[in-house]
């Protein structure tokens, strides 16, 4: 059976062979998704993943797959999680098990009118790390030091970008 340490070997002869490689520039992202006309189910498609994402059925939603916002718990969950096996194989820091729990609070009365003070989007996220590691406290405490530090979405939700969008018709219409 494969344990997390063993992983970790992997995983830093991976990072040290990736870091001799020479440099690529930046890395294009693609998520492409489509809404179910009979149910409004959005399907979406990165590379050759499938996620389904729908509302709840107190929205018109019929609760087969989690919403936007818990989406995004779980990508800042994901990320976390990833960067944290990173450092660990980076830092040489053994580690046993890992579990991180994140947590957000999301209000649907924003999209109410009269509610100008409730935020549109997920706020108050919060994460909480589980590990089994024979690290020393100050092993770990870097560890989280340098998760904080190079996390990308964790660092996306803390500073926000600039986001463009437009919209092209897919069947034009006759001017009237």
């Amino acid at each position: 059976m494969s344990t997390l340490r063993e992983y970790l070997s992997q995983k830093r002869a991976a990072l040290l062979a990736r870091r001799a490689a020479p440099a690529s520039g930046p890395v294009p992202l693609h998520a492409h998704v489509t809404a179910e006309g009979r149910s409004g189910v959005r399907r979406i498609r990165i590379r050759d993943h499938r996620i389904l994402s729908d509302s709840g059925p107190d929205f018109a939603g019929y609760d087969l797959g989690p919403g936007s916002p818990e989406l995004q718990a779980g990508v800042l969950g994901s990320c976390v999680t990833h960067i944290f096996l990173i450092k660990a194989a980076e830092l040489e820091v053994p580690l046993d098990a890992l579990e991180v729990d994140v947590r957000a609070s999301y209000d649907p009365r924003a999209q109410q009118p009269g509610e100008s003070g409730v935020p549109v989007h997920p706020y108050d996220f919060r994460y909480e790390v589980l590990i089994d590691s024979p690290a020393s406290d100050e092993e770990l405490d870097r560890l989280h030091a340098e998760v904080e530090r190079v996390c990308p979405i964790l660092n996306l939700l803390r500073a926000p970008q600039q986001i463009t969008g437009t919209i092209v018709r897919s069947h034009p219409t006759a001017a009237a």
